[in-house]
């Protein structure tokens, strides 16, 4: 681990750049100073929190005591919520789909939808479903759904399963078109989940080409504890997995709410976990400028306080790393976008989240982040090292201005654009910083979202929030229940 005061670099590699952040005329070392006893009490607090689960203050939605147990999600290990017999059962679940399944359609929203979309993401990238299932390694299709109450999509998705399903049937060898149908819900009453799952499972069941299992994701509680989709996959007869007490859902990526989407397409689980973990050892270390989420709670913290920075602008220069800029957006705003303080004080605290995707963005949002309210953090993420990289070629000479970009990398191409918006807006007094992945694969993936996951744990204690709970969201739903029965009555 090395810091040279405006660039912290961990053993993977892995790099905090924080040069456009802090400094002269920036966060400032005086401010840093300011609230050392702030980040101190933090860093204690996040300690205690990681060895045994309690945040001061935190409650359940139904005001029950309720212990926060995402950090110990890294470490695998007998007794804890990932042991090597639920990563095994995960994996031996991921083979048994190779070359028998033919698709799978995960259903879920917010952390259980956000979360899978990153691994699938970084792993298939877009074009998964179109090629051949030998390109696939045996895996299945790839779709999701129940993260939005849509007809239109909800209607396509199923007519787009029965015409694989149809295509299928010309092979008069082939069997029945197969179907796993993974549905994730803790309580198993989530509205955009259940109500789409349902639709799809229905319609599907009624085509006699497609044969459709299901496979639950839920609270593991049995008995009168059991909740309603666990009490329902038993009457069916569907394999479970489990949503552990414990893990929101914004931090569920981490156990089998996310993880069984890895093992459907053959994502490194081990990896993965492995970059967490090497984040989190990292974090704890005491010195703020070796302490890679305090260190970046810290002055986005400042930023926001002392400065007026109250939106991040979330910005990966890396197409496939969007989802990881929307699960972003779920994490901060239920985390950090709290109404009162820990003593009931009306804070109204938190930045907004705004996705942004390098260099596309910067053709759409740059001119605003540039010139517009000096209210913005943006934090870049670059990949170093790709795997796949073309030389752009000069195959038009006569044209100078396409000439001068070529035998350039087009990831080297990419960088200068990131850079040169980093710079420019750093001229202006426009604060920015990067993480730099090394390479973009399964343990530095694992690292970025742990090191996002902390740092909203860090940045709660340094506000004097509750950065688990989210009683913000219970005013819709104490809403929609009535009206959706007062529909179904006039019906």
């Amino acid at each position: 681990m090395a810091n040279n005061n405006s660039c912290l670099v961990l053993s993977s590699g892995f790099t905090f750049d924080f040069n456009n952040l802090y400094g002269e005329g920036k966060v400032s070392s005086d401010d840093i100073n300011e609230i050392t006893a702030k980040f101190e009490n933090a860093h204690k607090a996040i300690k205690h929190m990681r060895a045994t689960g309690e945040v001061r203050g935190h409650l359940s939605k139904d005001d029950t005591p309720e212990k926060v147990l995402f950090t110990h999600l890294p470490y695998v290990k007998e007794g804890n919520l990932n042991s090597p017999q639920s990563i095994k059962r995960l994996k031996e679940f991921g083979n048994s789909l190779r070359n028998k399944v033919d698709a799978v359609i995960s259903f879920g929203i917010g952390g259980s939808f956000l979360g899978n979309k990153v691994l699938f993401d970084m792993h298939c990238g877009e074009f998964w479903n179109s090629k051949a299932a030998a390109e696939r390694n045996g895996y299945p299709k790839y779709y999701f759904s129940g993260n939005n109450i849509d007809p239109r999509r909800t209607s396509e998705l199923i007519e787009q399963i029965r015409t694989e399903a149809s295509h299928a049937a010309f092979d008069l060898t082939a069997k029945p078109y197969n179907i796993t149908l993974i549905v994730i819900s803790k309580s198993g009453a989530t509205l955009d989940t259940m109500a789409t799952f349902m639709v799809v499972y229905n319609e599907l069941k009624k085509s006699p080409l497609i044969e459709v299992n299901v496979v639950a994701v839920t609270d593991p509680a049995e008995g009168e504890n059991a909740t309603l989709l666990k009490k329902l996959a038993a009457e069916q007869g569907w394999p479970t997995f489990g949503v552990p007490d414990g893990v929101g859902g914004r931090f569920s990526i981490f156990c089998e709410v996310g993880l069984i989407t890895a093992a459907c397409i053959g994502f490194d689980i081990d990896g993965f976990l492995a970059g967490a973990r090497a984040m989190d050892e990292a974090c704890q270390q005491d010195n703020i400028w070796n302490n890679p989420a305090l260190l970046n709670a810290s002055l986005k913290y400042l930023a926001a306080e002392k400065y007026g920075r109250d939106i991040e602008v979330f910005m990966p220069y890396a197409d496939y790393l969007k989802s990881v800029a929307e699960w972003y957006v779920q994490l901060l705003a239920e985390s950090l976008g709290k109404r009162l303080d820990r003593e009931g004080n009306e804070v109204y605290y938190g930045r907004t989240p705004v996705v942004a995707v390098g260099t596309t963005d910067m053709h759409a949002q740059t001119q605003q982040h540039q010139d517009g309210k000096n209210d913005k953090v943006v934090q870049f993420v670059k990949v170093a090292e790709w795997s796949d990289d073309l030389v752009i070629p000069n195959i038009f000479p006569s044209a100078a201005k396409l000439s001068e970009v070529s035998s350039i990398n087009m990831s080297d191409a990419l960088d200068v654009a990131r850079s040169a918006n980093a710079e420019a807006l750093a001229s202006n007094e426009r604060l920015n910083a990067t993480f730099i992945l090394p390479k973009l694969n399964a343990f530095h993936l694992g690292e970025l979202l742990y090191l996002l996951a902390l740092s909203v744990a860090y940045e709660g204690e340094l506000a004097n929030v509750d950065a688990f709970d989210q009683p913000g969201v219970e005013g819709y739903k104490r809403l929609m229940g009535p009206r959706l029965k007062a529909l179904k009555a006039n019906k």
